[in-house]
């Protein structure tokens, strides 16, 4: 019902918003400081634009409950993520650029690292370089279970995207990635009857990549999740009157942005590059998506002082930023992801929003001033309508 009520309100306009998501910004306190990630950074620029604007924290799914990636994302661009649940393989494989068929199935990729008795000892394979994970994928790439064909192809590092073609694959599978190491990999097993074949043909497959990978260090095993079909979603643009431009530099964020019809801009691989990529296209668009991933794989990695780090970095260049003079700014995250728990987690995510329409809160942004923010506490869902609003192009809902 509210997706229909803000579909009817919409109306177009020539402002200018600016969303930048800082993967994983949400932390928790160090224990050697008491102190969390945002509020050890040195961000002068970030602290003086939150003094100017309001703020808050977010829920991405619901309280309590802790968001992947892709539905967190999917929540910031006002689609329900229950409603819309997507499996993570189809956004490599789109982050990618692959042609993937109605029919194919997908499945997001890890190499890992096993020890003799098959115990995952890590589950990234140590971040191998992409040139690594390339030449590996060409080990995969090509394999036949009877009729059905396995592409394999790199996305970033460790992580790639398996693509199977054939007929009648089904979804309804569970992961082999156990999501945590000093455990063994996973049979995939089948959601439903229907997909019991599905199952056999993917763990054969993961099988016959164990044997290609034998000997090799420290890339010896593979973990898939997120296994998905091509979903049909409304397109951001039609729901939103906007013409909205991606500016990521990692492929499934790409990804993302590709299947709810955004535009991407390709090659991008640095924040110099994103920054350089976002003042070329301003022009040409009126809603830009701007993805920050260090943070996350930071706090994944467990490393404090380099997501700390990772925060100084966007501080240092989001004067080139905002220099655009977008009418509508919002950072957030899409989720938290504290370096003390090395992934992500249910606590909520610090909210920025500036425009000429908001009562600035006068407050550096970390977790425990957005706590506190005149925001308040939304679900994630909700950010999309309080940019629209704020750019003026929402309509007054009845007499």
């Amino acid at each position: 019902m509210y997706d229909r009520l803000l579909e009817r309100i919409v109306k177009p306009g020539d402002s200018k918003i600016l969303l930048i998501v800082v993967d994983g910004l949400g932390g928790l306190p160090s224990p050697d400081t008491g102190k969390t990630e945002l509020e050890t950074a040195v961000k002068p620029e970030i602290d003086k634009l939150a003094q100017r604007s309001a703020l808050g924290v977010t829920d991405p799914i619901a309280p309590g409950i802790t968001p992947g990636s892709g539905p967190a994302h999917l929540a910031i661009f006002g689609y329900d993520p229950v409603k819309w649940e997507i499996g993570r393989g189809i956004l490599s494989a789109l982050g990618i650029g692959f042609p993937v068929e109605r029919s194919d199935l997908t499945a997001r990729g890890n190499f890992a690292s096993v020890d003799a008795g098959g115990i995952v000892t890590d589950r990234r394979a140590g971040r191998i370089s992409t040139e690594k994970s390339t030449e590996l994928c060409g080990l995969l790439d090509g394999m036949r279970i009877g009729d059905t064909q396995v592409f394999v192809r790199p996305e970033k590092e460790h992580r790639f995207a398996v693509i199977f073609r054939g007929r009648g694959l089904s979804d309804r599978l569970t992961d082999s990635d156990p999501q945590v190491a000093g455990q063994k990999p996973r049979q995939v097993e089948a959601k439903e009857a229907a997909a019991a074949e599905t199952a056999r043909i993917v763990n054969t497959f993961l099988d016959q990549a164990i044997e290609a990978l034998k000997g090799k260090s420290p890339a010896n095993a593979i973990l898939l999740r997120g296994f998905a079909k091509h979903p049909e979603l409304p397109s951001f643009s039609s729901r939103y009157k906007i013409k909205a431009c991606a500016i990521a530099a990692y492929p499934m964020y790409k990804g993302l942005a590709r299947l709810v019809g955004m535009s991407v801009i390709d090659g991008l691989e640095s924040l110099d590059s994103q920054v350089d990529a976002l003042a070329k296209a301003w022009h040409d668009f009126d809603f830009f998506y701007f993805h920050y991933k260090k943070p996350d794989s930071r706090g994944e990695d467990g490393d404090f002082a380099g997501k700390v780090k990772a925060i100084e970095e966007l501080d240092r260049y989001l004067p080139r930023v905002i220099k655009q003079s977008p009418d509508v700014l919002v950072l957030t995250g899409d989720h938290s992801t504290p370096s003390v728990l090395k992934m992500h987690s249910w606590h909520p995510v610090p909210l920025l929003v500036w425009s000429r329409w908001i009562i600035a809160d006068g407050l550096p942004l970390n977790e425990r001033t957005c706590a506190r923010g005149g925001l308040g506490r939304l679900r994630a869902v909700e950010v999309l309508p309080l940019m629209m609003a704020n750019a003026l192009r929402l309509e007054k809902f009845g007499a």
